[in-house]
């Protein structure tokens, strides 16, 4: 069995294929049978023809995705779509893509998206032969290959989905620690920081502490495009805190690693479940390593360590020490480390070049008098942004 899937198009016409090929004696040939007998109310298939008595080879069913109800809807289906369709796979045995000798044995099954306020039949046609054509191209060669999913899943958006999902997959990142407990000051920081793509807000823990994590979602409202992570340095409870956090609409939790190991077992667990981010924040903790350690024998690790000195111990101008980063992404596989507590941008390349995937930066930005020009400096330590002008067409 072969699948294939395309959108082409824009407005009302766009052009939706998701389709199967396979031997007609096979499970696609018993669901093509199937399809054919077993008529369903406003979706009832109908042959892929050349012209009416000149159905194509293999055998093609058009299974309508959206409800035909009325003959307008029925006209789009068994005229341009219809047509097109057949076009597709008749231009596909000639051109190779499906191999002659055995279009005897194949059957295909499309079903095929047409909105019910597309008008333009040129269109409908056009869109419909190009995303039939694209479809049948990548069911038979296998596309896309699971290497290729993977390097997608987080660079890649869904159009309709109305929203963009970040994930950290090209660091290193900045992360401006919104760690003042007054909204009033922080709306303002959120509004002047730049939009890119290396940028981490952090709803810190005295901002969630007056405001809860509701204040997540008042982030969001101003950057909806941009990774937010909630602060909760969770001790106990891990699932339900991580649930809260997934549910405000954080895109990570932060975990304190002094929690009792089941707690934090829990609350990446829980992360995991609801595809947000679970950071372990080291502060306080003797030994990372042994920590870690530790987690890796129930295969439950974060996503991402933060090394962190308490706001109090900076004020003691005590010296910040990163530990052993090397030694914590060799332990973690594909874990990111983040740094906090006292940097600057004059300490910062340093902390990148010692293999820091994340700046974690508070008052140096949020206190500053130009907020988003100092947020600029510590991004120029970053990579160019790359995802606001990636095109994506079918690849």
């Amino acid at each position: 069995m072969y699948v294939g899937e395309a959108l082409i198009g824009e407005g009302p016409e766009v052009a939706h294929i998701d389709l199967m090929i396979g031997d007609k004696y096979g499970p696609v040939g018993m669901a093509f049978t199937n399809a054919l007998s077993q008529l369903s109310v406003g979706h009832t298939p109908v042959f892929a023809v050349i012209r009416p008595n000149l159905p194509v080879k293999p055998p093609t069913l058009i299974v309508p995705k959206v409800t035909v109800q009325n003959m307008k809807d029925a006209d789009k289906i068994f005229g341009p779509a219809q047509s097109a369709i057949a076009k597709a796979v008749a231009d596909s045995v000639e051109e190779g893509i499906i191999q002659a000798e055995k279009a005897e044995d194949l059957v295909v099954i499309a079903s095929v998206f047409v909105h019910p306020q597309a008008r333009d039949y040129n269109k409908i046609y056009r869109f419909n032969y190009g995303a039939a054509k694209l479809a049948i191209k990548r069911a038979m060669t296998g596309f896309p290959d699971v290497k290729k999913v993977l390097y997608e899943k987080d660079r890649s958006r869904h159009p309709a989905l109305g929203m963009k999902v970040t994930k950290l997959w090209d660091p290193p990142y900045l992360q401006v620690a919104l760690d003042i407990p007054n909204w009033g000051h922080m709306e303002q920081v959120v509004k002047a920081l730049p939009r890119n793509d290396h940028l981490i807000i952090e709803a810190g823990t005295p901002l969630i502490k007056r405001y809860g994590v509701d204040i997540v979602g008042k982030i969001k409202e101003i950057k909806p495009e941009t990774f937010v992570i909630a602060d909760l340095k969770t001790l106990d409870t891990g699932n339900l805190e991580a649930r809260m956090v997934a549910d405000s609409g954080a895109d990570a939790v932060v975990i304190s690693g002094l929690a009792p190991l089941r707690t934090i077992e829990k609350a990446i667990e829980e992360a995991k479940k609801t595809g947000i981010y679970s950071s372990l924040d080291m502060l306080n903790v003797r030994s990372p390593i042994e920590l870690l350690k530790e987690l890796s024998i129930g295969g439950l690790m974060p996503d991402v360590v933060e090394l962190h000195r308490a706001i109090d111990v900076e004020e003691l101008g005590e010296q910040h020490a990163w530990g052993n980063i090397e030694e914590i992404k060799r332990i973690g596989g594909g874990i990111l480390v983040a740094v906090a507590g006292g940097i600057r941008e004059e300490n910062a390349p340093e902390a990148l070049k010692g293999g820091a995937d994340i700046l974690i930066v508070g008052r140096g930005i949020t206190n500053s008098r130009d907020v988003e020009g100092t947020a600029r400096r510590f991004l120029r330590l970053m990579k160019e942004e790359i995802d606001q002008y990636r095109v994506m067409t079918d690849f």
